[in-house]
C-alpha cells in the first residue's frame, strides 16, 4: 500500500518511526529535513499523487489542539479539534483537503505525547465541565489505523481524563482496535454516511454504506457510542427519495441506546478551495449543480439549502429525539 516513506531526519530514531519503518521494510525510505519540503511545494499534481500517495513521518511543534469553527459541535460549549494526520486514504470529490493542500501525500505526526499533553492542559482548565475533542478534521480518524495505531494509543489516554470526550470521525471499517478493548464511555465513533447512489459517484475508495453499517453495528453491539454524520448532503433531483431511503436503512439497524448524536449539513467549500478543486476536476458533475457563493463559501443556493436541510431534518425527527440532533450552522 505504501511504497515510499519520507522521514524527517530529527525523528529517525523515534520509536514510532522505527516501528513503522520495520513494518514497511520494502518501502523506499527518503530523508528530509522538514516535511514541508515534500508537502508544500506548489508544482505538484494532486490527482497523480492520489494514485500512490507517499507517507511522510514528521514532528509537529505547536498548535496541537485548536478551537473548532463556530456552529460546529455536538452539545458541549468547549470544542477543539486535533489532527495527528494530514490527508485521507479516501478520494471524496467534495473533500476540502484537496483544495487546502498542494500534496496528496499523507503526513503522520508521530509525537502523539505532545498532542496528549496539550489536550490534558485544556481539560484541566475546567475540570468540572465537559470538553469535546474532534479527530478526523484533516484526515479520517481510523482509515489508516493499521499503520498509525492512533486509536490504540489515544483511547487509553482519554480514559484517564474524566471531563474529556473524543469523537472519532470516519468512513472506515478499521474498527478492530476498538473491538479489542472495552468501550470508552466518553468516545463517540461517528460515521459519515451518504446514500449508496451518491456515494458511488463522489466517495471514491471509501467503503460502501453497507460495510460502514456493518462496522457500526459491531461497535454498538459491544457498547460503543455511535454518531451519525449526514454531512455533506449532496443534491440530486431525487434527493428526497435518496435521503428518505438512507435514513430508513440506517435507523433500521441503529440501537438508539447507543446513539449519541446525529448531525446534518449541506455541501460547502471555501470559495478559494472550490476554485482549486474545480480546476482539478473540471468535468465533475458535483460542481455543475445549483451552487452559489455566500459569505466566502460555495454551497447550494439559499433556497435549495433550506429545502434540503428542512426536509432531512423533518425526516430525522421521525427517528430521533431533538436532543440528539445537531444541524451544522456553518
Amino acid at each position: 500500500m505504501i511504497e515510499t516513506i519520507y522521514i524527517e531526519e530529527n525523528i529517525r530514531q523515534h520509536p514510532r518511526v522505527m516501528d513503522i519503518v520495520e513494518r514497511f521494510h520494502q518501502a523506499r525510505k527518503i530523508s528530509c529535513s522538514r516535511y514541508t519540503q515534500v508537502f508544500n511545494p506548489k508544482a505538484q499534481n494532486f490527482r497523480l499523487q492520489k494514485q500512490k500517495p507517499a507517507l511522510i513521518l514528521a514532528e509537529k511543534y505547536q498548535h496541537f489542539a485548536l478551537e473548532v469553527p463556530a456552529g460546529y459541535g455536538i452539545g458541549a460549549t468547549r470544542n477543539y479539534y486535533f489532527s495527528h494526520m494530514l490527508n485521507c486514504l479516501y478520494d471524496c470529490r467534495y473533500c476540502f483537503l484537496q483544495g487546502m493542500y498542494q500534496s496528496a501525500n499523507y503526513v503522520l505526526f508521530v509525537n502523539y505525547e505532545d498532542f496528549q499533553n496539550e489536550i490534558r492542559q485544556f481539560s484541566a482548565k475546567t475540570p468540572t465541565e465537559a470538553i469535546h475533542f474532534f479527530s478526523g478534521y484533516d484526515c479520517d480518524s481510523l482509515a489508516l489505523e493499521p499503520v498509525t495505531r492512533f486509536a490504540e494509543h489515544f483511547l487509553p489516554f482519554f480514559a484517564e481524563l474524566p471531563n474529556a470526550w473524543l469523537e472519532l470521525r470516519t468512513k472506515s471499517t478499521q474498527v478492530r482496535s476498538l473491538l479489542n478493548r472495552e468501550p470508552l464511555d466518553r468516545c463517540i465513533v461517528a460515521f459519515s454516511l451518504s446514500p449508496d447512489e451518491i456515494a458511488v459517484k463522489v466517495e471514491d475508495k471509501a467503503p460502501s454504506l453497507q460495510r460502514r453499517l456493518d462496522a457500526l453495528c459491531k461497535l454498538q453491539e459491544q457498547g460503543w457510542l455511535i454518531g451519525l454524520r449526514f454531512d455533506p448532503l449532496i443534491y440530486q433531483t431525487d434527493f428526497k427519495q435518496q435521503y428518505r431511503q438512507l435514513f430508513a436503512q440506517v435507523f433500521s439497524r441503529i440501537d438508539l441506546n447507543c446513539l449519541h448524536s446525529v448531525s446534518l449539513g449541506v455541501f460547502r467549500l471555501p470559495e478559494a478551495y472550490f476554485k482549486k478543486v474545480h480546476r482539478l476536476y473540471p468535468d465533475e458533475k458535483l460542481f455543475a449543480g445549483p451552487l452559489a457563493g455566500q459569505q466566502g463559501m460555495m454551497s447550494y443556493t439559499r433556497d435549495l439549502e433550506q429545502e434540503m436541510m428542512g426536509y432531512c431534518s423533518e425526516q430525522l425527527s421521525y427517528y430521533i429525539p431533538q436532543a440528539k440532533f445537531f444541524p451544522c450552522k456553518l
